[in-house]
C-alpha cells in the first residue's frame, strides 16, 4: 500500500523540509517491513488555481483520501497504527492524505473526503502539519513492526 500526501504550498527551502524529509526516509526504511510504501509528496503552488489542481489530484487518485481537517476526528497513535493496518490488510488502495489550503477545504472538496482526521484543536501552519502527519506516520509504523511503544 502508498501513502501519498498532497498538500497545498510548498516546503523547499523551510526548516520544516529538513524535518519532513528525515520522517519520509524513516517511513521508507520501516514500512517496506510491513508492506507500505514511503510517503510519497505532491505540492500544489498556493494560487488562484489551487482548488481546481486539488480536484484534479483527487481524480486522478485511484485508493481512498483522508482529509486533514480542524473538524475532523482525533486518533489516537495507535488508533492510526490500526487503521492503516486496516486499510492495508483489507486491499483498501493507497492511502492519500489531503492538506488543504489555508483557509480550508471548501464544501464541495470535504464531501470527497473518505475520511476527516485532525491534528488536535490547536491551529498549526501548514509545514509543521506535515511535519507532524509525517512523524505520526512514521509511529504508527513502529507501532506495527513492534517496535516498543512508551504509551503501551
Amino acid at each position: 500500500m502508498r501513502l501519498s500526501l498532497l498538500a497545498v504550498g510548498q516546503m523547499r527551502g523551510t526548516a520544516a523540509a529538513a524535518l519532513y524529509d528525515d520522517y519520509a526516509t524513516r517511513i521508507a526504511k520501516s514500512g517496506r517491513a510491513i508492506g507500505l510504501d514511503g510517503l510519497q509528496l505532491t505540492e500544489i503552488k498556493d494560487h488562484h488555481d489551487a482548488p481546481a489542481k486539488l480536484h484534479a489530484a483527487l481524480d486522478a487518485h485511484k485508493g481512498f483520501s483522508i482529509f486533514l481537517d480542524e473538524g475532523g476526528a482525533g486518533w489516537t497513535s495507535r488508533q492510526l497504527a490500526e487503521n492503516i493496518s486496516h486499510w492495508r490488510d483489507t486491499n483498501r488502495g493507497d492511502a492519500l492524505f489531503v492538506i488543504g489550503p489555508a483557509d480550508g477545504f471548501p464544501s464541495d472538496m470535504k464531501a470527497r473526503a473518505d475520511i476527516t482526521l485532525s491534528l488536535g484543536k490547536m491551529t498549526w501552519p501548514h509545514m509543521l502539519a506535515r511535519v507532524m502527519l509525517a512523524e505520526q506516520l512514521w509511529r504508527a509504523i513502529s507501532i506495527l513492526t513492534a517496535h516498543p511503544y512508551h504509551r503501551d
